[in-house]
């Protein structure tokens, strides 16, 4: 089973690479196993990671199995585990587009695009607090228990899914979101959907 997972782990990091999502040695990403999360070491680049990049560590960020230190991020993927049992992996990245509007401090709140509606209904934007610190697991957990996709102030964005395809997947999608929202205000602001339009929308749910 470990093996397994350390494999996804070491694919999905490169598509996030190969897919500019996870530039340099930011970010991480975590897959709960049992009692056990498998998750990046610290200082390690998810687009070339070996298994020897993998920590095992348990539910109080005790090292169990592996040969480098566990992201210095451990405990807020150990906070979304401990919330969420539906939650099954995580992916927590710096991808350009969404860390803009972390950048700014701003939420990704208005209704555009009808699949970002019905998966997220908007991305919101924890308050700052020095990456790896207690502070950050403290202000970002408040949004644990309704939503997937965090973005964190001058920071990046945390992603949560049932397995890792999904938790991945959930970035790629708000990254392009992020991306179609600042190119349309080129062209004069995206049209903001109806409360009906909204209403609609949830109703598919």
């Amino acid at each position: 089973m470990h093996e397994l997972i350390k494999a996804d782990i070491i694919k999905f990091g490169k598509i996030a690479g190969d897919r500019c999502l996870t530039p340099g040695i930011s970010g991480n990403i975590s897959v709960r196993c049992g009692n056990d999360i498998i998750i990046t070491s610290s200082g390690s680049a998810n687009s070339f990671l070996s298994e020897d990049d993998l920590s095992i560590i348990d539910f109080n960020g005790n090292l169990v199995e592996g040969n480098k230190k566990a992201s210095s991020e451990k405990f807020l993927h150990i906070e979304f585990y401990k919330q969420r049992e539906d939650i099954g992996a995580i992916c927590h990245f710096h991808s350009p587009y969404l860390t803009s509007f972390a950048a700014c401090g701003l939420s990704l709140s208005d209704k555009i695009l009808p699949e970002i509606v019905f998966m997220f209904d908007e991305i919101l934007c924890a308050d700052y607090a020095l990456p790896g610190s207690g502070k950050l697991v403290e202000k970002t957990s408040l949004y644990f228990e309704k939503y997937n996709v965090i973005l964190m102030k001058n920071h990046g964005v945390i992603s949560a899914g049932k397995d890792l395809k999904e938790a991945y997947l959930n970035i790629e999608l708000c990254e392009a979101y992020a991306k179609t929202f600042i190119l349309s205000k080129f062209l004069g602001g995206a049209k903001i959907l109806s409360d009906r339009q909204v209403e609609d929308i949830y109703s598919l749910r």
